[in-house]
């Protein structure tokens, strides 16, 4: 009887349970979610074991890691792919026993990271990107845009200096921890983790031929502005300005046999005050002509089809977002980033407005392309002497920045490579590989001879690749990536910015090059 009555209740029992378990998954059903069976909880429960147990192993070989000395000869190089990041960000640490290694430098991994650079070397490294020589350009901008082209300059420095933090946020996601780490390290990683996983390279082809592209019309400039600058400090000599960009483009051939860039580094200090000074100088004499001013001059009004170009111009000279990834990754205290950006940004607002405005002030209509071209002769031809010098010396920066980029995207050996190494066995470069970079110097000086138009070429680059890597793609790549935690205010930013930034782009794109049609034609009917 006893036996009887226990298994009545165990009866009434299951099924009380079976009916609410029916009506759970019921309500789970409508809801949208599908329960779970028994085999699939078991599964699930295998997996996080297993994934429990990678990651205890992940921890073992780290602590493994600290534990091994370093420097054994014996010890095996890594694998191909077997890269550890610093937790922190940064580039990839070397391999055992490499001299590039830091013994006791600190770092999460026994120290192995390359030595950091602080906050004020950062900023630095940004006001030499966005202060350099084609700030001779901006005066030419308040010509065409009063004062329309200074709010500009304003404009240009807040929306560049917010892509360039919402770029750095975009290296960066949560752990499981709850742990906000760097995942990623370049902007070509930023933009293949967008397009990921349908077209999981893609978007780093679109950055790196806007890179290359950017890249190489910086070199152009570089002699555009060289043949410019010297032809207008010696205008008595029987010398054309495109025989003097022959003459800056034979002195910069050597850039062609280039495998580092340490001899040209000693000199880019020295560059960089030389230009301070020039900059100084300038104003200083725009200050003595202070009562000559043409403040009457300066109006809202703006040149419809020449105000385009002028953007471009502006957004040309702040741009830095490219190499942003790898600086903040050698930060010692990457959480300064935010603050060093702050004011490299407003020192760059106030300083090329200030120089833009006195010197537009100074000569009014005359203004030229290059603004030094409107000074005395005597003044003139020392000052456009050490630009010349400053531009030549600049020229392999971005000429060995573009070789790495083709190098690395179409010549090195693999499966991937569309074209053979350039470099041999020994590390030599083939004297193929040497042809082609002798082909790219000459490839700049043929721009530069048939298209020597300094603010146009300025304008053109601005409005195609500037403005695409300073707002068009970080804005995209923010929303993106982190859609789920943005608030309100920051996707409207990030809108607004691409929007603006894709008006401005394709309207100074098309005046440039209209510009530059009519400016070629006229060249040929003279």
């Amino acid at each position: 009887m006893a036996t009887l009555l226990r298994s009545k209740l165990s009866n009434v029992a299951t099924s009380v349970s079976n009916k609410s378990q029916a009506k759970v998954s019921g309500m789970f059903a409508r809801m949208g979610f599908q329960a779970a069976t028994d085999e699939e909880a078991v599964g699930f429960a295998h997996c996080d074991d297993l994934d429990f147990e990678h990651r205890q192993g992940l921890q073992m070989d780290i602590l493994k890691t600290e534990g091994e000395p370093c420097g054994d000869e014996g010890a095996e190089p890594p694998v191909e792919g077997d890269i550890h990041y610093q937790r922190g960000g940064g580039a990839p640490l070397p391999p055992s026993g490499s001299k590039d290694q830091n013994v006791g430098a600190g770092g999460e991994f026994g120290g192995h990271d390359k030595p950091k650079i602080t906050a004020w070397e950062a900023g630095w490294n940004v006001t030499n990107a966005i202060q350099g020589m084609f700030v001779l350009g901006l005066p030419y901008a308040i010509l065409h845009g009063g004062y329309l082209g200074l709010f500009l300059i304003i404009f240009a420095a807040v929306v560049c200096c917010y892509t360039g933090k919402i770029l750095i946020a975009c290296l960066y996601e949560e752990n499981e921890d709850g742990e906000v780490v760097r995942v990623r390290d370049s902007y070509v990683a930023i933009a293949n983790a967008c397009c990921a996983p349908r077209f999981p390279t893609l978007g780093g082809r679109v950055v790196n031929v806007a890179q290359i592209i950017e890249l190489v019309m910086t070199c152009i400039l570089y002699v555009v502005v060289s043949g410019n600058l010297m032809y207008n400090s010696f205008p008595g000599l029987p010398v054309s300005q495109k025989s003097w960009s022959i003459i800056a483009t034979a002195v910069l051939l050597p850039c062609a046999f280039l495998k580092n860039l340490k001899a040209v580094s000693k000199f880019s200090l020295l560059c960089t005050l030389a230009h301070f000074v020039i900059n100084i100088l300038v104003i200083a004499y725009c200050l003595s002509r202070a009562r000559d001013w043409a403040w009457e001059k300066v109006k809202f009004y703006i040149d419809v089809k020449k105000f385009p170009i002028s953007i471009g111009i502006i957004v040309f000279s702040y741009t830095s977002q490219i190499f942003l990834p790898s600086l903040e990754g050698n930060m010692q205290q990457p959480s300064e980033f935010h603050c060093m950006m702050n004011w490299t940004h407003i020192a760059a607002c106030v300083l090329k407005g200030l120089f833009a405005l006195v010197a537009y002030l100074t000569w009014a209509d005359e203004t030229k392309e290059v603004i030094t071209d409107n000074l005395p002769g005597s003044i003139r031809a020392v000052v456009n002497i050490f630009l010349v010098a400053k531009a030549l010396l600049s020229y392999p920066l971005p000429f060995f920045a573009a070789v790495e980029v083709l190098e690395k995207s179409l010549f090195q050996e693999g499966s991937r490579a569309f074209f053979p190494a350039c470099y041999g066995g020994d590390g030599r470069l083939k004297s193929w590989g040497l042809t082609l970079r002798c082909a790219l110097v000459v490839f700049t000086l043929l721009m530069a001879i048939y298209v020597p138009h300094f603010a146009l070429l300025m304008g053109l680059t601005g409005s195609l690749t500037g403005a695409g890597l300073c707002f068009l793609l970080p804005s995209l790549f923010h929303l993106r990536l982190l859609w789920r935690k943005l608030l309100w205010h920051q996707v409207f930013f990030d809108v607004a910015i691409f929007v603006i930034g894709g008006i401005c782009s394709v309207s100074g794109f098309v005046h440039s090059l209209e510009g530059l049609i009519e400016a070629y034609r006229t060249n040929a009917e003279d």
